[in-house]
């Protein structure tokens, strides 16, 4: 109560009873600007339209490795060999095995045909004949296991051996010689001959400006000034969880050779939607109806919190498609700390006021009317 009663007395005139009038708050006022640059740029790095990662498809030791970064390989190569001395001794049994079960079945075949002829001669009873019978198939069953046993066997020795599957440069390497991995652990990672695209992220500000089919501008940063046009081939429906950005590739209408792997690239994609009118970052704030700026009115002397609509945003300024007229002051600083309606003295970045001019009805500063 005793703080209440103290506020009131403040914000009372001395012995008239009227609230004290807030005083003015200085506020720096620009005209909106002349259209940003209508392409939006995006850095990109040149890759293979497919890249493989290549991985042994048994695990063991890496005895050898054939390959360094940056090899150009030839389809089949081997690339890097795994101890097979585990594999090739299992192919080994496997191999006994087999002629364990081939023998085993040479025998029960034999005694299939000599039973037969004895159940012909009634010398055995039906019953013994279809026991020899079902013996023989078990055995050829059992052939039959065992050959694909040693098929298995050998097909793993042969694993040890890394191939190529296609023509290609090493991208990149992930383990060495001595090292004991696993099967389906990345090896080597393969671009393979062929087309050429441009990997680059897309924030999310602007993935709806991306689709697939899109045509955009593509440069490389070592041939400035040069551009072929692109096309984007895929985006990801998906942002990525650390960047909050989403993968997009485009292909590239360039001259064979042109495209090396791992250069630099700027994606240039044409803003239709940009207007004639744009602001700076800093002058735009948000509000319950979403983007706005603070506008002064130089009659009142006061700032309106005025909505409109921007597109994409750029490097220092946004371009506004609606809510701004080209002779409107508009707040370029320190936005964030007025509200809608407060009082203000509008001033130029020379520090003069900003007043309305009598003779045309147009607003100017005072420093354009003495110019």
């Amino acid at each position: 109560m005793l703080f209440g009663a103290a506020l009131m007395l403040v914000l009372t005139a001395c012995g008239n009873g009227q609230q004290v009038e807030e005083s003015p708050r200085p506020v720096l006022v620009a005209r909106p600007g002349g259209a940003v640059n209508g392409v939006s740029a995006f850095a990109g790095e040149v890759r293979a339209r497919e890249e493989s990662p290549l991985s042994f498809r048994v695990g063991g030791k890496l005895i050898e490795r054939k390959v360094d970064v940056g090899a150009h390989v030839a389809a089949g190569q081997v690339l890097a060999i795994l101890d097979a001395g585990d594999l090739e001794a299992q192919a080994r049994a496997a191999q006994a095995q087999l002629a364990a079960a081939e023998a085993d079945y040479g025998r029960a075949r034999a005694d299939q045909v000599r039973y037969s002829q004895l159940a012909k001669d009634q010398l055995v009873s039906r019953s013994t004949q279809d026991a020899q019978d079902a013996a023989a198939k078990a055995a050829l069953g059992q052939v039959n296991a065992a050959r694909a046993t040693l098929e298995v066997a050998r097909n793993q020795s042969a694993y040890t051996h890394l191939r190529a599957p296609s023509a290609g440069v090493i991208a990149s390497r992930s383990a060495e010689a001595g090292q004991v991995v696993a099967a389906g652990q990345q090896v080597f990672a393969l671009a393979a001959d062929g087309a050429r695209e441009v990997a680059f992220a897309v924030p999310e500000g602007a993935i709806a400006t991306f689709k697939p089919g899109q045509e955009v501008l593509i440069e490389l940063w070592s041939q400035s000034g040069q551009r072929w046009p692109g096309r984007v081939r895929e985006v990801s429906p998906a942002a990525d969880p650390a960047s909050r950005t989403y993968a997009a590739r485009v292909t590239v209408d360039a001259p064979a050779g042109t495209l090396e792997l791992g250069q630099s690239a700027r994606i240039y994609l044409p803003n239709q939607a940009a207007s004639g009118l744009s602001v700076p970052l800093a002058s735009v704030q948000r509000s319950a109806n979403g983007t706005a700026v603070f506008v002064a009115d130089l009659n009142s002397g006061t700032v309106k919190l005025r909505p409109v609509q921007t597109g994409a945003y750029g490097p220092e300024r946004v371009p506004v498609s609606s809510g701004l007229e080209p002779g409107d002051w508009i707040v370029v600083a320190g936005g964030h700390l007025l509200r809608d309606g407060q009082k203000v003295v509008a001033v130029d970045r020379d520090n003069h006021p900003v007043e309305q001019s009598p003779s045309d009805g147009k607003r100017s500063s005072l420093s354009d009317a003495k110019r």
